[in-house]
């Protein structure tokens, strides 16, 4: 069963940014925070899952742009350093002095960057599908010769059919560019349309197949094409190979790193970089796993990893 959030609120931050937050579980347990995917992605419904509430005190936000934070959809004042601030805001507004971090995805980048910045404030970290934000993984996931595009080319054939000449990472971020930066509206909710269904396309190794063509975008879909074109079209506002290179700040800080070795959205190389510049992480390559949280082995695995650490820590 997923939690019911005892307390809410919109936390005022900076340049006209309210981040929506919520609290779950035991107000006297280990606290932790989920940070989730995307850029855009926004909660979901069942985030608190992966965490025993009677043991846990579980903090979901929102970041800039995307579910209930306002304004929706704002680009201005939404960088990755804009979203660490925010964290250590929304920290010291609850009162806390540590935390557990869990994040997937783009999560997993948020969360390594935050450690990163304030490892004192880090009581350690379970991550899934590690996003390291350098120009590789923007070109796997996007990119013609990207992994992505090889293992599902239907898929991404779909993704590019708008596209004039889709012969390079280049020339795809630029169409995307130019659509979403454009006044054309109906044009705007059909590449994110075509954006949200390629990731869903990929996201698990039983992929959902053709899927039905909306009239226009939700608001998820349009959140989370528009939030990741943002974000990678400025490399996700950090230098190349930044997290690898600063690693070495994590030292004593526990972890656990899940990530599926059919991972077609995420490099499993990836998981397994960090790991060798993390000494005081496990690393664990689920056979037969792509990248949703929703796979059965890679939940089964989030929830051993949470409960470990209440062993432990």
């Amino acid at each position: 069963m997923s939690g019911v959030c005892y307390q809410q609120g919109l936390l005022p931050v900076s340049d006209g940014h309210r981040v929506y937050y919520e609290l779950n579980g035991n107000p006297d347990g280990e606290p932790v925070l989920v940070i989730h995917g995307g850029p855009g992605a926004g909660l979901g419904s069942r985030y608190t899952d992966f965490f025993d509430l009677s043991l846990y005190h579980v903090i979901g936000f929102e970041q800039r742009g995307c579910g209930r934070s306002q304004p929706y959809l704002s680009l201005s004042h939404n960088t990755t350093q804009d979203l660490i601030t925010d964290i250590t805001h929304l920290r010291e507004h609850l009162g806390i002095t540590r935390w557990l971090m869990f994040g997937g995805s783009w999560g997993t980048t948020l969360a390594l960057l935050a450690a990163i910045r304030e490892p004192e404030t880090v009581s350690g970290l379970v991550l899934r599908g590690i996003f390291l934000a350098r120009e590789e993984d923007f070109k796997w996931f996007l990119a013609p010769n990207g992994g992505a595009a090889q293992i599902y080319p239907d898929a991404y054939q779909r993704f590019i059919e708008e596209i004039e000449n889709p012969t390079s990472f280049t020339a795809v971020i630029a169409h995307y560019s130019e659509v979403f930066s454009g006044a054309d509206e109906r044009r705007r909710q059909q590449a994110a349309i075509r954006w949200y269904q390629w990731e869903e396309a990929i996201a698990r190794v039983h992929s959902p197949g053709v899927q039905v063509q909306p009239e226009s975008a939700h608001p998820l879909m349009l959140s989370l094409a528009v939030l990741e074109w943002h974000y990678i079209t400025n490399r996700c506002f950090i230098s190349e190979n930044e997290i690898l290179q600063q690693a070495h700040r994590l030292a004593g800080i526990p972890g656990r790193i899940i990530h599926g070795r059919c991972d077609t959205v995420c490099k499993p190389q990836g998981a397994y970089a960090l790991h060798q510049r993390w000494p005081d992480s496990k690393l664990l390559l689920i056979d037969g796993a792509g990248h949703s949280s929703a796979e059965p082995a890679i939940a089964m695995a989030l929830r051993e990893a949470t409960h470990q650490f209440t062993l432990k820590h």
